[in-house]
C-alpha cells in the first residue's frame, strides 16, 4: 500500500481563508451593537470591586488573556475564574461587589451555566458575552443581568465548527474594550511601566541614562593635549571604543573613537607619534544628561548617524558618565 503525498498548502487556498476571515470579521465590525459595548466598557469602568473572566474551551483562554490584560494595566484587580474550580471551591474568591464576566460562543456552555446562579447567589453582577444564534445570549444570556452580543457570520474551518474566527471576535472585543479604559482612566506611560518593570517595555519607560551609564574610573578621560599613542591604553581598556577629551575641571572638549584613530592612521601613518588628541578629535559630539531616559539615548544613538556611545553631561557640560550602546543592551533594552 503506499504512502500518501506529503500535504501542502497553496498560496491560493491559503489566501482564500484570509479572504473568508476577513469578511467574517467584517461583519463583526459592521453588525456589532454600539450600544451594547458602550454599557459593558462603562459597567467595567464603575465596577466597585473586582473583575472576573470565565469560560471554558477557546472561550476560555480568550477569558484569562483578558483578565491578564486588565491586571497588568493596574486598570482593576482582575483574574480569571475556572468554571470547573469555582464550583469546588474557588467560588470563595467572589464577592457582592464583584463583576463575573462568562464568554461562551453559543450561549450554552454547561459548566456556565452551572456556575451563574452560584454566582448570583454570592451577590456578584454578571456579563455574559456570547454569539448565541438568537442574538440575545441564549440560555446563559437570560440568566445574566447583562448580555453583549457578538455577530458572527461563521468560523474559517472546513466544518465550521473549530472556533477560529469566533475566539478572534471575542478577543478583538474585549481588547477594544480595554484600550477605551486606559483612555478613560487615562492611564500613564509611568503608571504602565510600573507594571511591566522586568520587560522590555516597562525598562524602557523606567531606565533612566543614569541608571546604565558608566562612571568615576570606568570613564576613558584625556586631556586634549595628551599624544594620541600615549592615550591608547585608555583607548582600549575601558570598553567605550572612545576617549573622551576633557579639560581641567572635567568639562567635555570632544571625543576620539578608535575609528578616529584608524582615520588618523591611514591619513597621517608615522606622523600620528606627533598628534594630540585635541588636534584630531571631534568637537561638536552628541551628548545627553543624566536624567534623560535610556530610550532617548538609544534613539539619539541611531540618529542621523549610528554612533556606539553617549557622553553623559550636567548642565555645566561637566562629564559625569558615558552611556554605550552594548550598555543598553545588557541591560535589556
Amino acid at each position: 500500500m503506499g504512502s500518501l503525498p506529503p500535504a501542502k498548502i497553496s498560496p491560493t487556498d491559503l489566501s482564500r481563508l484570509f479572504e473568508s476571515q476577513r469578511r467574517h470579521l467584517n461583519h463583526f465590525f459592521d453588525h456589532l451593537d454600539l450600544s451594547q459595548a458602550v454599557s459593558f466598557a462603562q459597567t467595567l469602568l464603575a465596577a466597585p470591586g473586582a473583575i472576573f473572566f470565565s469560560g471554558v474551551g477557546k472561550s476560555g483562554a480568550v477569558a484569562m488573556k483578558l483578565a491578564q490584560t486588565l491586571a497588568s494595566l493596574g486598570l482593576a484587580r482582575s483574574s480569571f475564574l475556572c468554571p470547573i474550580n469555582a464550583l469546588h471551591g474557588d467560588l470563595g474568591a467572589l464577592f457582592p461587589s464583584d463583576i463575573l464576566v462568562l464568554l461562551s460562543k453559543s450561549g450554552a456552555s454547561q459548566e456556565l451555566l452551572s456556575l451563574a446562579p452560584c454566582a448570583k447567589a454570592k451577590g456578584a453582577y454578571l456579563v455574559a458575552i456570547t454569539s448565541a444564534e438568537d442574538g440575545k445570549g441564549g440560555m446563559l444570556g437570560r440568566v445574566c443581568d447583562m448580555s453583549v452580543h457578538l455577530p458572527l457570520s461563521g468560523e474559517v474551518c472546513p466544518f465550521g465548527l473549530a472556533p477560529v474566527t469566533s475566539a478572534s471576535v471575542q478577543m478583538v472585543f474585549g481588547d477594544t474594550v480595554v484600550a477605551a479604559l486606559m483612555e478613560a482612566k487615562r492611564v500613564s506611560r509611568e503608571q504602565y511601566a510600573a507594571n511591566h518593570p522586568a520587560g522590555r517595555i516597562g525598562k524602557s519607560l523606567i531606565f533612566k541614562v543614569k541608571d546604565v551609564m558608566k562612571k568615576q574610573n570606568e570613564l576613558p578621560l584625556c586631556k586634549e593635549g595628551d599624544m594620541i599613542m600615549d592615550q591608547l591604553t585608555e583607548l582600549t581598556s575601558k570598553g567605550c571604543g572612545c576617549l573622551l577629551v576633557v579639560d581641567d575641571v572635567y568639562c567635555l572638549i570632544g571625543t576620539f573613537t578608535d575609528g578616529d584613530l584608524r582615520r588618523t592612521l591611514k591619513a597621517n601613518g608615522a606622523a600620528i607619534f606627533n598628534l594630540t588628541v585635541g588636534q584630531m578629535c571631534n568637537r561638536n559630539p552628541r551628548t545627553i544628561t543624566a536624567d534623560a531616559m535610556a530610550v532617548e539615548a538609544m534613539e539619539k544613538m541611531e540618529a542621523p548617524s549610528p554612533v556606539q556611545f553617549l557622553p553623559v553631561v550636567d548642565e555645566k557640560r561637566t562629564v559625569i558618565g558615558i552611556v554605550t550602546l552594548h550598555g543598553l543592551v545588557a541591560a535589556g533594552l
